[in-house]
């Protein structure tokens, strides 16, 4: 969830957003989610790392402890107001150089191609236009560059996607800050012109409370 967390990615980037009583609840559930291995997927997520970095949607910088020191800078975006200062004060403390920025996924800070790589981590379940986003990456990341994704996405079972896509009609982006259960978000990475170098599909739960969901982790490139 972390766009769907900060309902992080939408709108113009200088747009803020506030959902002060959502950002404190899922800011509970990401700490909850890193004890029970949400840690070890950031940390397998931004392993390898270097150069300039965009993050999109930082929430309340989960990510931050977890960049190698090769990574030169990270611009992470964020338009959540009260995720924005908490990813503030996390860069604060981080190993390498993080300026957070007010913004969303579909209008992105930086020129074509200014990026060495981008980052999505439980994002791309929140922003209104998952194509828009992605179209956005690609412009800011280099040919050659990675983007290097951590999402929930869509069950292969036909039951299970049924109970996904029911939800995401009627109560769970109203509870969960926008959050849609049941997008193909494998299929829209490729349909955004990346290249998958790997994809790891896992089932994972961040909470107690919430029941395990079908999850991808990898690298794709911009040819």
């Amino acid at each position: 969830m972390s766009e769907s967390s900060s309902t992080t990615s939408e709108g113009l980037a200088g747009s803020a957003r506030s959902h002060p009583v959502f950002a404190r609840v899922y800011t509970r559930v990401a700490e909850m989610s890193e004890r029970r291995g949400g840690a070890e997927h950031r940390r397998k997520l931004l392993a390898g790392l270097s150069g300039r970095v965009v993050e999109v949607g930082a929430g309340s910088g989960a990510n931050f402890s977890h960049y190698p020191t090769s990574v030169s800078q990270v611009v992470a975006v964020e338009p959540e107001t009260y995720l924005r200062e908490r990813a503030q004060q996390t860069a604060a403390t981080a190993p390498i150089a993080i300026t957070v920025v007010e913004g969303g996924a579909d209008l992105l800070p930086g020129e074509a191609e200014s990026f060495d790589s981008g980052v999505v981590a439980l994002v791309l379940c929140t922003v209104p236009d998952q194509q828009r986003a992605l179209a956005e990456l690609f412009r800011v990341i280099r040919p050659g560059g990675e983007l290097r994704f951590y999402e929930h996405v869509v069950a292969h079972s036909k039951w299970e996607s049924r109970f996904q896509r029911l939800a995401d009609a009627t109560f769970w982006p109203h509870v969960a800050g926008g959050c849609h259960l049941a997008r193909d978000t494998t299929a829209a990475i490729e349909h955004a012109g990346f290249h998958f170098e790997t994809c790891e599909r896992f089932t994972f739960s961040p909470a107690a409370f919430l029941p395990p969901d079908p999850h991808i982790l990898g690298v794709a490139r911009r040819p």
